[in-house]
Protein backbone atom coordinates (compact mmCIF):
# COMPACT_ATOMS: atom_id res chain seq x y z
CA UNK A 1 0.00 0.00 0.00
CA UNK A 2 1.67 3.80 -0.62
CA UNK A 3 2.52 4.68 2.87
CA UNK A 4 1.54 8.47 2.29
CA UNK A 5 -1.75 7.96 1.42
CA UNK A 6 -2.57 5.54 3.46
CA UNK A 7 -1.18 7.37 6.51
CA UNK A 8 -3.10 10.21 4.90
CA UNK A 9 -6.47 8.28 5.52
CA UNK A 10 -5.78 7.24 8.65
CA UNK A 11 -5.88 10.80 9.82
CA UNK A 12 -9.10 11.37 8.42
CA UNK A 13 -10.29 8.37 9.86
CA UNK A 14 -9.38 9.27 13.41
CA UNK A 15 -11.25 12.59 12.61
CA UNK A 16 -14.30 10.91 11.62
CA UNK A 17 -14.46 8.21 14.17
CA UNK A 18 -14.46 11.04 17.06
CA UNK A 19 -17.95 11.70 15.85
CA UNK A 20 -18.54 7.93 16.75
CA UNK A 21 -17.55 7.84 20.16
CA UNK A 22 -20.40 6.66 21.84
CA UNK A 23 -20.93 3.51 19.87
CA UNK A 24 -20.57 0.46 21.72
CA UNK A 25 -17.35 -1.19 20.26
CA UNK A 26 -14.79 -3.70 21.91
CA UNK A 27 -11.04 -3.30 21.74
CA UNK A 28 -8.87 -6.31 19.92
CA UNK A 29 -7.03 -7.42 22.98
CA UNK A 30 -3.06 -9.11 23.05
CA UNK A 31 -0.79 -11.64 25.48
CA UNK A 32 1.86 -9.81 27.62
CA UNK A 33 4.51 -7.91 25.45
CA UNK A 34 8.08 -8.80 26.70
CA UNK A 35 9.47 -7.24 29.53
CA UNK A 36 12.46 -4.29 28.54
CA UNK A 37 15.06 -6.57 30.73
CA UNK A 38 13.84 -9.95 29.09
CA UNK A 39 14.06 -8.14 25.23
CA UNK A 40 17.50 -10.03 23.85
CA UNK A 41 16.67 -13.07 25.15
CA UNK A 42 13.32 -13.72 23.84
CA UNK A 43 12.68 -16.37 20.90
CA UNK A 44 10.52 -17.66 18.72
CA UNK A 45 8.09 -20.70 20.24
CA UNK A 46 9.56 -23.49 18.51
CA UNK A 47 12.07 -21.68 16.21
CA UNK A 48 14.78 -20.22 18.23
CA UNK A 49 18.01 -18.41 16.70
CA UNK A 50 15.89 -17.48 12.99
CA UNK A 51 16.02 -13.76 13.63
CA UNK A 52 18.21 -10.98 14.35
CA UNK A 53 17.60 -7.94 16.50
CA UNK A 54 19.32 -5.01 15.16
CA UNK A 55 21.71 -3.41 17.62
CA UNK A 56 25.54 -2.94 18.18
CA UNK A 57 27.63 -5.72 17.13
CA UNK A 58 25.41 -8.42 16.63
CA UNK A 59 27.89 -11.40 16.40
CA UNK A 60 24.92 -13.72 15.71
CA UNK A 61 24.70 -12.32 12.15
CA UNK A 62 28.60 -12.41 11.69
CA UNK A 63 28.14 -16.03 13.13
CA UNK A 64 25.51 -16.71 10.21
CA UNK A 65 27.52 -14.73 7.46
CA UNK A 66 30.86 -16.96 7.85
CA UNK A 67 28.45 -20.54 8.28
CA UNK A 68 26.87 -19.13 4.51
CA UNK A 69 30.87 -18.93 3.25
CA UNK A 70 31.33 -22.18 4.81
CA UNK A 71 27.88 -23.73 3.26
CA UNK A 72 28.96 -22.52 0.14
CA UNK A 73 32.71 -23.78 -0.35
CA UNK A 74 31.28 -27.49 0.75
CA UNK A 75 28.75 -26.97 -2.10
CA UNK A 76 31.58 -26.13 -4.34
CA UNK A 77 33.55 -28.80 -3.49
CA UNK A 78 30.59 -31.47 -4.10
CA UNK A 79 30.79 -29.75 -7.13
CA UNK A 80 34.62 -30.73 -8.06
CA UNK A 81 35.95 -26.96 -7.28
CA UNK A 82 39.64 -27.09 -5.65
CA UNK A 83 40.15 -23.64 -5.09
CA UNK A 84 37.32 -23.18 -2.62
CA UNK A 85 38.81 -20.21 -1.37
CA UNK A 86 38.81 -18.02 -4.60
CA UNK A 87 34.85 -17.98 -4.44
CA UNK A 88 32.64 -16.52 -7.30
CA UNK A 89 31.09 -12.98 -7.47
CA UNK A 90 28.76 -12.64 -4.60
CA UNK A 91 25.61 -10.85 -5.80
CA UNK A 92 23.46 -9.04 -3.35
CA UNK A 93 19.80 -7.76 -4.31
CA UNK A 94 18.07 -5.79 -2.05
CA UNK A 95 14.25 -4.60 -2.79
CA UNK A 96 12.61 -2.09 -0.95
CA UNK A 97 8.93 -1.22 0.22
CA UNK A 98 7.01 0.99 -1.71
CA UNK A 99 3.50 -0.22 -1.74
CA UNK A 100 1.87 -0.98 -5.24
CA UNK A 101 5.17 0.67 -6.40
CA UNK A 102 6.58 -2.72 -5.79
CA UNK A 103 5.46 -3.71 -9.79
CA UNK A 104 8.73 -1.73 -11.13
CA UNK A 105 10.80 -4.13 -9.30
CA UNK A 106 9.01 -7.05 -9.92
CA UNK A 107 8.99 -6.09 -13.87
CA UNK A 108 12.36 -4.94 -13.51
CA UNK A 109 13.69 -8.84 -12.81
CA UNK A 110 11.15 -10.43 -15.37
CA UNK A 111 12.94 -7.87 -18.04
CA UNK A 112 16.45 -8.73 -16.36
CA UNK A 113 15.55 -12.82 -16.70
CA UNK A 114 14.56 -11.83 -20.62
CA UNK A 115 17.82 -9.39 -21.26
CA UNK A 116 19.89 -12.63 -20.19
CA UNK A 117 22.29 -11.54 -17.78
CA UNK A 118 20.30 -11.45 -14.58
CA UNK A 119 22.62 -13.15 -12.07
CA UNK A 120 22.11 -15.67 -8.86
CA UNK A 121 21.99 -13.75 -6.19
CA UNK A 122 23.80 -15.09 -3.00
CA UNK A 123 21.69 -12.87 -0.50
CA UNK A 124 18.15 -11.16 -1.10
CA UNK A 125 16.88 -9.05 1.21
CA UNK A 126 12.99 -7.47 1.74
CA UNK A 127 11.01 -5.46 3.24
CA UNK A 128 7.36 -3.91 2.79
CA UNK A 129 6.85 -5.03 -0.63
CA UNK A 130 10.19 -6.14 -1.36
CA UNK A 131 9.83 -8.99 1.18
CA UNK A 132 6.62 -10.14 -0.91
CA UNK A 133 8.98 -9.92 -4.11
CA UNK A 134 11.92 -11.60 -2.16
CA UNK A 135 11.19 -15.04 -2.11
CA UNK A 136 10.42 -15.01 -6.20
CA UNK A 137 13.84 -13.02 -7.27
CA UNK A 138 15.37 -15.43 -4.41
CA UNK A 139 14.42 -18.67 -6.25
CA UNK A 140 15.32 -17.04 -9.89
CA UNK A 141 13.43 -16.59 -13.44
CA UNK A 142 11.52 -20.35 -12.36
CA UNK A 143 9.12 -18.08 -10.50
CA UNK A 144 9.14 -15.06 -12.96
CA UNK A 145 5.53 -16.01 -14.24
CA UNK A 146 3.97 -16.05 -10.70
CA UNK A 147 5.86 -12.53 -9.92
CA UNK A 148 4.26 -11.34 -12.68
CA UNK A 149 0.92 -12.28 -11.88
CA UNK A 150 1.19 -10.69 -8.11
CA UNK A 151 2.03 -7.53 -9.57
CA UNK A 152 -0.29 -7.30 -12.63
CA UNK A 153 -3.31 -9.63 -11.98
CA UNK A 154 -4.19 -8.59 -8.46
CA UNK A 155 -6.20 -5.83 -7.73
CA UNK A 156 -7.22 -4.36 -3.92
CA UNK A 157 -10.00 -7.06 -3.20
CA UNK A 158 -6.77 -9.46 -3.44
CA UNK A 159 -4.87 -7.34 -0.96
CA UNK A 160 -7.25 -6.13 1.72
CA UNK A 161 -10.46 -5.59 3.21
CA UNK A 162 -11.72 -2.33 4.75
CA UNK A 163 -12.92 -1.87 7.64
CA UNK A 164 -15.46 0.15 9.33
CA UNK A 165 -15.10 4.46 10.23
CA UNK A 166 -14.62 3.12 13.54
CA UNK A 167 -11.98 0.80 13.23
CA UNK A 168 -9.15 4.03 13.65
CA UNK A 169 -10.47 4.46 17.11
CA UNK A 170 -12.02 0.31 18.41
CA UNK A 171 -9.66 -1.74 15.94
CA UNK A 172 -5.92 -2.20 15.21
CA UNK A 173 -6.05 -1.32 11.43
CA UNK A 174 -8.31 0.46 8.99
CA UNK A 175 -8.11 -3.03 6.71
CA UNK A 176 -8.07 -6.40 7.19
CA UNK A 177 -4.95 -8.07 5.34
CA UNK A 178 -6.32 -11.60 5.12
CA UNK A 179 -7.10 -11.45 1.42
CA UNK A 180 -3.23 -11.16 0.97
CA UNK A 181 -2.59 -13.47 3.65
CA UNK A 182 -4.13 -15.94 1.30
CA UNK A 183 -1.79 -15.25 -2.12
CA UNK A 184 1.01 -15.78 0.16
CA UNK A 185 -0.26 -19.35 0.89
CA UNK A 186 -1.73 -19.52 -2.93
CA UNK A 187 2.24 -18.55 -3.81
CA UNK A 188 4.27 -19.39 -0.74
CA UNK A 189 3.78 -23.22 -0.41
CA UNK A 190 5.69 -25.78 0.73
CA UNK A 191 7.47 -27.19 -1.88
CA UNK A 192 8.61 -23.27 -2.63
CA UNK A 193 9.88 -23.39 1.55
CA UNK A 194 11.36 -27.03 0.25
CA UNK A 195 13.57 -25.16 -2.47
CA UNK A 196 14.54 -22.22 -0.01
CA UNK A 197 16.01 -24.94 1.88
CA UNK A 198 17.79 -26.49 -0.58
CA UNK A 199 19.43 -22.93 -0.95
CA UNK A 200 20.35 -22.32 2.13
CA UNK A 201 22.56 -25.61 2.20
CA UNK A 202 24.17 -24.12 -0.47
CA UNK A 203 25.43 -21.05 1.36
CA UNK A 204 22.86 -18.70 0.15
CA UNK A 205 20.53 -16.47 2.46
CA UNK A 206 16.91 -14.76 1.92
CA UNK A 207 16.12 -12.23 4.71
CA UNK A 208 13.15 -9.87 5.94
CA UNK A 209 13.00 -7.23 8.29
CA UNK A 210 10.36 -6.57 10.30
CA UNK A 211 9.36 -3.62 13.13
CA UNK A 212 8.87 -5.10 16.87
CA UNK A 213 7.03 -1.99 17.71
CA UNK A 214 7.06 -2.98 21.25
CA UNK A 215 10.78 -2.35 21.99
CA UNK A 216 10.84 0.07 18.74
CA UNK A 217 13.80 -2.24 16.66
CA UNK A 218 14.38 -3.60 13.88
CA UNK A 219 14.32 -7.30 13.38
CA UNK A 220 16.17 -9.71 10.56
CA UNK A 221 14.28 -12.23 10.17
CA UNK A 222 16.20 -15.58 8.59
CA UNK A 223 13.96 -16.38 6.20
CA UNK A 224 16.27 -19.36 4.63
CA UNK A 225 16.93 -20.84 8.46
CA UNK A 226 13.13 -20.74 9.01
CA UNK A 227 12.45 -22.95 5.90
CA UNK A 228 15.19 -25.38 6.44
CA UNK A 229 14.14 -25.92 9.97
CA UNK A 230 11.54 -28.76 9.16
CA UNK A 231 9.39 -27.14 12.20
CA UNK A 232 5.79 -27.62 11.34
CA UNK A 233 5.16 -24.20 12.23
CA UNK A 234 7.71 -23.11 9.70
CA UNK A 235 5.26 -22.32 7.01
CA UNK A 236 2.61 -20.39 9.32
CA UNK A 237 5.54 -18.42 10.76
CA UNK A 238 7.09 -17.48 6.95
CA UNK A 239 3.92 -16.66 5.65
CA UNK A 240 3.40 -14.42 9.24
CA UNK A 241 6.74 -12.63 9.08
CA UNK A 242 5.84 -11.48 5.55
CA UNK A 243 2.72 -10.26 6.04
CA UNK A 244 3.98 -8.54 8.70
CA UNK A 245 6.82 -7.02 7.08
CA UNK A 246 4.29 -5.30 4.72
CA UNK A 247 1.86 -4.42 7.54
CA UNK A 248 1.89 -0.22 7.64
CA UNK A 249 0.83 0.79 11.21
CA UNK A 250 -2.81 1.68 10.90
CA UNK A 251 -3.38 0.32 7.81
CA UNK A 252 -2.81 -3.52 7.85
CA UNK A 253 -3.24 -5.07 11.65
CA UNK A 254 0.34 -6.24 13.58
CA UNK A 255 1.35 -9.48 13.46
CA UNK A 256 1.43 -10.89 16.87
CA UNK A 257 4.65 -13.19 17.29
CA UNK A 258 4.37 -15.67 19.87
CA UNK A 259 7.88 -16.16 21.83
CA UNK A 260 9.58 -17.54 24.94
CA UNK A 261 11.65 -15.86 27.47
CA UNK A 262 13.35 -16.90 30.71
CA UNK A 263 11.06 -19.66 30.44
CA UNK A 264 7.61 -17.61 30.07
CA UNK A 265 5.36 -16.55 27.10
CA UNK A 266 5.03 -13.82 25.91
CA UNK A 267 3.79 -11.83 22.70
CA UNK A 268 5.90 -9.68 19.88
CA UNK A 269 4.11 -6.55 17.77
CA UNK A 270 5.49 -6.45 14.46
CA UNK A 271 5.03 -3.98 11.77
CA UNK A 272 5.97 -2.96 8.64
CA UNK A 273 9.99 -3.05 7.98
CA UNK A 274 10.15 0.62 6.69
CA UNK A 275 9.03 1.73 10.28
CA UNK A 276 13.12 1.62 10.85
CA UNK A 277 14.27 1.49 7.29
CA UNK A 278 12.90 1.41 3.58
CA UNK A 279 15.83 -0.97 2.48
CA UNK A 280 18.96 -2.78 4.13
CA UNK A 281 21.51 -5.44 2.94
CA UNK A 282 23.19 -6.28 6.58
CA UNK A 283 23.89 -4.23 9.19
CA UNK A 284 27.34 -1.91 9.24
CA UNK A 285 28.62 -3.81 12.32
CA UNK A 286 29.17 -6.88 9.79
CA UNK A 287 32.14 -5.71 8.24
CA UNK A 288 31.93 -8.43 4.97
CA UNK A 289 35.65 -6.83 3.95
CA UNK A 290 37.44 -7.59 7.18
CA UNK A 291 35.85 -10.69 7.73
CA UNK A 292 36.38 -12.18 4.50
CA UNK A 293 40.59 -11.01 4.80
CA UNK A 294 40.13 -12.61 8.24
CA UNK A 295 38.81 -15.99 6.91
CA UNK A 296 40.89 -16.01 3.89
CA UNK A 297 38.09 -15.43 1.33
CA UNK A 298 38.80 -13.87 -2.11
CA UNK A 299 36.27 -12.54 -4.23
CA UNK A 300 33.89 -9.81 -6.15
CA UNK A 301 31.05 -8.23 -4.58
CA UNK A 302 28.35 -6.48 -6.24
CA UNK A 303 25.20 -4.95 -4.68
CA UNK A 304 21.95 -4.14 -6.57
CA UNK A 305 19.84 -2.04 -4.78
CA UNK A 306 15.56 -1.42 -6.30
CA UNK A 307 13.93 1.10 -4.79
CA UNK A 308 9.97 0.74 -5.12
CA UNK A 309 9.56 4.13 -5.38
CA UNK A 310 10.33 8.08 -7.28
CA UNK A 311 13.45 9.67 -6.00
CA UNK A 312 11.99 12.79 -7.63
CA UNK A 313 10.96 16.09 -5.52
CA UNK A 314 7.12 15.12 -7.06
CA UNK A 315 6.00 18.65 -7.18
CA UNK A 316 1.84 19.35 -5.95
CA UNK A 317 0.39 22.02 -4.86
CA UNK A 318 -0.91 21.96 -1.04
CA UNK A 319 -4.09 23.09 0.32
CA UNK A 320 -4.05 25.03 2.95
CA UNK A 321 -5.86 21.98 5.23
CA UNK A 322 -4.29 20.63 8.32
CA UNK A 323 -4.76 16.93 6.54
CA UNK A 324 -3.13 18.06 3.47
CA UNK A 325 -0.06 19.55 4.99
CA UNK A 326 0.07 16.62 7.66
CA UNK A 327 -0.03 14.30 4.26
CA UNK A 328 2.30 16.19 2.34
CA UNK A 329 5.24 16.35 5.33
CA UNK A 330 4.49 12.49 5.28
CA UNK A 331 4.93 11.92 2.06
CA UNK A 332 8.17 14.27 2.49
CA UNK A 333 9.52 12.29 5.40
CA UNK A 334 9.31 9.03 3.83
CA UNK A 335 11.06 10.04 0.74
CA UNK A 336 14.02 11.68 3.04
CA UNK A 337 14.05 8.20 4.73
CA UNK A 338 14.29 6.24 1.54
CA UNK A 339 17.10 8.25 0.33
CA UNK A 340 18.70 8.37 3.62
CA UNK A 341 18.57 4.60 3.82
CA UNK A 342 20.81 4.61 0.14
CA UNK A 343 23.53 6.62 1.18
CA UNK A 344 23.93 4.48 4.71
CA UNK A 345 23.84 1.52 2.36
CA UNK A 346 26.37 3.51 -0.11
CA UNK A 347 28.48 4.09 2.66
CA UNK A 348 28.27 0.51 3.64
CA UNK A 349 29.35 -0.67 0.78
CA UNK A 350 32.43 1.66 0.02
CA UNK A 351 33.74 0.25 3.51
CA UNK A 352 33.44 -3.07 2.21
CA UNK A 353 34.60 -3.09 -1.42
CA UNK A 354 31.09 -3.71 -3.15
CA UNK A 355 29.74 -2.28 -6.26
CA UNK A 356 26.94 0.09 -5.77
CA UNK A 357 24.06 -0.39 -8.13
CA UNK A 358 20.68 1.57 -7.74
CA UNK A 359 17.92 1.52 -9.56
CA UNK A 360 14.47 3.53 -9.32
CA UNK A 361 11.01 4.51 -10.61
CA UNK A 362 11.88 7.05 -13.32
CA UNK A 363 10.66 10.42 -13.34
CA UNK A 364 9.22 9.99 -16.87
CA UNK A 365 6.71 7.25 -15.65
CA UNK A 366 3.12 9.05 -15.01
CA UNK A 367 -0.12 6.78 -15.17
CA UNK A 368 -3.45 7.44 -13.13
CA UNK A 369 -3.24 5.78 -9.97
CA UNK A 370 -7.33 6.41 -8.96
CA UNK A 371 -6.48 3.70 -5.65
CA UNK A 372 -4.14 1.70 -4.12
CA UNK A 373 -3.23 -1.27 -5.94
CA UNK A 374 -5.00 0.13 -8.76
CA UNK A 375 -4.51 -3.22 -11.55
CA UNK A 376 -4.08 -0.78 -14.80
CA UNK A 377 -1.08 0.99 -12.85
CA UNK A 378 0.65 -1.73 -11.17
CA UNK A 379 0.32 -3.24 -15.31
CA UNK A 380 1.93 -0.05 -16.38
CA UNK A 381 4.83 0.35 -13.51
CA UNK A 382 5.49 -3.35 -14.02
CA UNK A 383 6.12 -2.54 -18.18
CA UNK A 384 8.05 -0.01 -17.43
CA UNK A 385 10.81 -1.90 -14.99
CA UNK A 386 10.51 -4.44 -17.50
CA UNK A 387 11.32 -2.40 -20.60
CA UNK A 388 13.95 -0.59 -19.31
CA UNK A 389 15.77 -4.37 -18.33
CA UNK A 390 15.78 -5.80 -21.39
CA UNK A 391 17.43 -2.88 -23.19
CA UNK A 392 19.99 -3.39 -20.72
CA UNK A 393 19.20 -1.08 -17.35
CA UNK A 394 21.39 1.56 -16.61
CA UNK A 395 22.47 1.00 -13.10
CA UNK A 396 22.96 4.71 -10.80
CA UNK A 397 26.46 4.13 -8.99
CA UNK A 398 25.98 6.33 -6.21
CA UNK A 399 22.88 7.75 -4.09
CA UNK A 400 20.54 10.66 -5.72
CA UNK A 401 22.78 13.87 -5.41
CA UNK A 402 26.12 13.03 -4.80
Amino acid sequence: MNQATTLRRFSIYIVLGFGLLLQACSLPTRERAVPLALSDQAEVVGLPGVRYVVHGKMPEIVQEAVASVRKEQAYLAQQGRTDINNLPPANFLALSGGGDDGAFGAGLLCGWTAAGNRPEFKMVTGISTGALIAPFAFLGPKYDEALRAVYTQTSPKDILQARGLTAALFDDALADNAPLGKLAEKFVTVDMLKEIAQEYAKGRLLLMATTNLDSRQAVIWNMTKIAASGKPEAMQVFHKIMLASAAIPGAFPPAMIDVEANGKRYQEMHVDGGAMAQVFVYPPSLQVSEMAKKEGIARERHLYIIRNARLDPDWAEVQRQTLSIAGRAITSLIQTQGVGDLYKIYTTAQRDGLDYNLAYVPKTFYAPHREDFDTEYMRKLFQTGYDLAVKGYRWEKVPPGL
